[in-house]
């Protein structure tokens, strides 16, 4: 248990291929990940699908008003059964969470054992949800076959208290208060925890612990490796009363399950396993008698405060191995580990012994050459080592971001029967239109803690990413959001759970190009059953959001929150509507995506040509209404939301943001190749042409291409409108910045932008950093900060453009700069801008740290990167959610595209 350590366990050794020999001519995780999607051997059964954040999450709140932070707040989560899913650090399960296994310390001096992350949210968050913890996903393999996990735990006592105290006395105007203003890092006072994970087989994973003490002093660290069955049994359901056991005996927890069969976890040394049941202390919580006399917080109030609270038989439903390690100072010890399911239902007699000595190391050794055989295939060598850092870790993120989500809407709704019914309000209010859905599946969440919950349009952009290492997982995500128990009947796709019936930018077309053509455009099965589904979606839009019917859209905040002076998802101040330039903007690029889905769906079914024409017109006419209808200001080169208020007059919303760069993202060619085999198509087009010119300037850009071939351009944003426009997008004095561009003009610093609607007045100006609006909570911030997906969509856009244009066309970048550049070359400045947030510069610091010394500085932490989910618009500091990988790991797809 406390030997040497047998290989470094830092980041640092991430690339590091060992010397054990594998095959030079094989990559063993590509075989895993073909005999998973072959059906063969199913290498994706387990993995991090366990969130880190269970409580303060809708599924979990049956208040009547929807107070979910306060319904179940984090004080109740060691104590309370959780309905939907559960919660962990560094955890695993299997993909119906049958299982859960996640690590537990103690330093000796906290209140209550370091079971889960903790975090503020809403008004206590200061800025909205924030973690008040700083662990870091190293590395993964997309079947999860290896994984490393680090995480910072302080030796004094946790500041629960200080970290709430204090940011409740901050506001917006304030920077929020995080664990490392506490001083509680200083002098290295802390624990660095890893966790490896190795499988030996789809259901067998070896398990390496390494704690190492940081401080100048010797030090007592209490770890409890944790494994316990998800509560599915107490809710009163019928035929779901059974109850699983688990039985510890020596260094070993052994489960046995209906369903799952027999399950082992087995440590090497001597800890102490202790038992309890996953059942509500309800005696603590509300005074009233429990399910158990051994419940959820045993476990924790035995190693804390010596509670008879664990049974003594040893049995239950939740156990740990207890483990006391003494540390000297700058030393660290390990903890083997194996999880494994020993036999399938119905197990009989004890697990065989399992082998933590040679056969582990051999385990561990080889899937972590592996990984670094698998990545070298991935990341080009071309990339910088500090890049191959970044792109690896980001990708790693997201491999640990694909969590187990199980939420039953009518069930939610209508309450269990073992509990008491929800407040009636609750049938009319959140969610209560999407009681036909019923979640039981592994998603890409943007987070496992601040977001630990699906958000369409972010998944859309996680799958691009996703791709480059596991198209098949890409592919089932997609197709998941359309499938007939999350697609709302009226053809809507599901927001995410706060509220489902949001409205998400239509970008899940863009995204299954994307992935079909990065798997090889060869599966032409996905690309149709995602335009099937599409095909209702696209319908819903018309139907719901072209309320004028004439081809402008609306859409609401759609994903940009705070970016306009009021809310575009409420209420107007006033009668009327407002007509949406990124509405409109999406919306033409979506029908440019079911477009070319349907070009190429017709080379094998000639059916989906009748499909590409009927989307060739939808764009023609949605591209033109948004000249026609004044979206565009010919004056200020620029798209505007416009308000039509009830009299038909037409209010111009004059914000400078990313709204009115946006139509730049609808773009496709048609070249000549295409219109032979589509002569119904280039027939059409040919009509439209003499018969209704007025469409000209969205189709009518033609010219020869690189190979000799005829290509038309059909775009919303034509040559003369894209140059004036562009001369705004990259002029540093409004979008662009040093790091990428900003989602608000730098111009709205001096000039904010202000309109009076209905006696009250509305304003917007330049916030790089976090937002001082209340809007949305003041959760997020679209007023200034760089965003990745938007930067990333309009880089695509740009080389779109550019396939079009080749050479032919250079503006001035940066505007007034006199140095005129392509179109490619200005996608790859901006691309190397945005990778710069992350690496390090001349002086070794990273711009996603600020002015944090201890992540810029401290060897222990600078190569531990986050993703965080936006980032200040003059000098790139990360803001917002500070762990979510999200949209954000799309860096890596901008490094792997800018050094292929």
């Amino acid at each position: 248990m406390a030997a040497v350590e047998k290989y470094p366990g830092g980041v640092e050794d991430v690339r590091v291929i060992t010397d054990r020999p594998t095959s030079a001519t094989s990559d063993p995780e590509r075989h895993r990940l073909a005999q998973a999607d072959a059906g063969e051997q199913d290498w994706r059964a387990w993995g991090p699908y366990l969130s880190e954040r269970a409580w303060g999450t809708v599924r979990e709140d049956y208040s009547e008003h929807g107070t979910a932070w306060d319904y179940f707040p984090h004080d109740h989560a060691r104590s309370r059964a959780y309905r939907w899913n559960d919660d962990g650090m560094a955890g695993v399960c299997d993909d119906r969470q049958t299982f859960c296994f996640a690590l537990a310390l103690w330093n000796g001096r906290d209140p209550i054992l370091k079971e889960r992350m903790f975090g503020l949210g809403g008004d206590g968050g200061n800025h909205g949800e924030d973690a008040k913890e700083y662990w870091w996903y190293l590395d993964s393999t997309p079947t999860h076959s290896w994984m490393r996990w680090r995480y910072h735990y302080p030796q004094a006592a946790f500041p629960y208290d200080e970290l709430v105290s204090v940011n409740a006395l901050r506001g917006r105007d304030d920077t929020e208060y995080e664990l490392v203003d506490t001083g509680i890092f200083d002098d290295d006072r802390y624990w660095a925890v890893t966790v490896d994970y190795a499988k030996a087989s789809p259901t067998d994973m070896c398990v390496l612990v390494t704690v190492a003490n940081r401080g100048d002093e010797d030090a007592t660290l209490h770890v409890l490796p944790t494994l316990w069955f998800r509560n599915t049994w107490s809710w009163g359901l019928p035929g779901a009363d059974r109850v699983p056991q688990l039985v510890g005996a020596g260094s070993r927890l052994v489960g046995e399950h209906w369903v799952l069969g027999q399950l082992l976890l087995e440590g090497d040394g001597e800890p102490t396993p202790l038992l309890c049941d996953n059942e509500t202390n309800a005696e603590r919580l509300w005074g009233l008698p429990g399910r158990s006399a051994y419940p959820k917080d045993g476990i924790n109030d035995h190693v804390v405060a010596g509670a008879p609270t664990v049974n003594p038989d040893r049995v239950g439903t939740k156990g740990a191995l207890h483990y006391v390690l003494d540390v000297p100072a700058g030393e660290q010890r390990q903890i083997r580990l194996r999880l494994t399911r020993t036999a399938p239902p119905p197990a009989a007699g004890p697990p065989a012994p399992a082998d933590l000595d040679d056969g582990f190391d051999t385990v561990l050794w080889a899937r972590r050459a592996e990984a670094n055989r698998f990545f070298d295939s991935v990341i080009p060598a071309a990339a910088t080592t500090d890049e191959a850092l970044v792109a690896r870790q980001a990708i790693a993120g997201l491999m640990w971001g694909k969590q187990f989500y199980h939420f039953d809407v009518k069930r939610w709704l209508e309450g269990d029967p073992g509990s008491a019914p929800p407040p009636a309000g609750r049938r009319h209010g959140r969610n209560s239109a999407w009681w036909h859905m019923n979640s039981f599946d592994v998603f890409s969440m943007p987070d496992p803690w601040e977001y630990p919950w699906y958000a369409a349009w972010d998944l859309a952009f996680h799958c691009v990413t996703i791709a480059r290492v596991d198209p098949g997982f890409a592919k089932e995500q997609l197709l998941l959001l359309l499938r007939e128990w999350y697609l709302h009947p009226n053809g809507q796709i599901p927001a995410y759970e706060w509220a489902f019936g949001d409205v998400n930018p239509p970008v899940h077309a863009w995204a299954a190009l994307k992935v079909f053509e990065i798997d090889g455009s060869r599966d032409h099965e996905f690309l149709a059953r995602v335009m099937h589904k599409l095909l209702l979606n696209f319908t819903w839009w018309v139907n719901r959001k072209d309320t004028g019917g004439n081809n402008v859209f609306e859409g609401g905040f759609l994903g940009l929150d705070n970016v306009g002076p009021f809310d575009r998802s409420a209420a107007l101040p006033v009668a009327g509507t407002l007509e949406q330039s990124d509405g409109t903007g999406w919306m033409a690029m979506y029908a440019l995506n079911l477009l070319d889905m349907a070009i190429v769906l017709a080379e094998h079914d000639h059916a989906y040509v009748d499909t590409a024409t009927k989307f060739f017109e939808h764009f023609a006419y949605i591209a033109a209404a948004a000249y026609e209808q004044g979206l565009w200001d010919p004056e200020d080169a620029f798209f505007y939301d416009v308000l039509r208020l009830a009299d038909g007059t037409k209010v111009p919303l004059k914000v400078r943001s990313v709204v009115g760069l946006l139509p730049l993202a609808a773009v496709t060619r048609l070249t000549t190749r295409t219109m032979r085999r589509l002569p119904e198509l280039g027939a059409r087009l040919r009509w439209f042409l003499t018969n209704r010119p007025e469409y000209a300037d969205v189709i009518g850009g033609r010219r020869l291409g690189s190979d000799g071939t005829q290509q038309r351009l059909l775009s919303m944003v034509g040559p003369e409108q894209m140059v004036r426009l562009l001369a705004r997008m990259l002029d540093t004095d409004e979008f662009l910045s040093e790091y990428g561009l900003r989602t608000l003009s730098r111009a709205h610093l001096d000039k904010p932008f202000t309109v009076t609607l209905g006696g009250q007045e509305f304003s917007v100006g330049y916030e790089p950093a976090e937002s001082t609006s209340g809007l949305f909570g003041g959760n997020s911030n679209w007023r200034g900060p760089i965003w990745m997906p938007t930067n990333f969509l309009l880089i695509t856009a740009l080389r779109d453009h550019a396939a079009f244009f080749g050479d032919d066309l250079q503006v001035e970048y940066p505007t007034r700069s006199g140095v005129k550049r392509t179109l490619d070359e200005i996608a790859d400045d901006l691309s190397a801008r945005l990778i710069s947030l992350f690496t390090q510069d001349g002086w070794g610091r990273r711009p996603i740290y600020g002015a944090a010394q201890l992540f810029q500085t401290h060897p222990d932490w600078r190569d531990l990167i986050c993703f965080p989910e936006y980032f200040h618009g003059d000098n790139g500091a990360g803001l917002g959610a500070w762990h979510q990988t999200g949209w954000t790991a799309l860096v890596a797809d901008l490094i792997l595209t800018l050094r292929r």
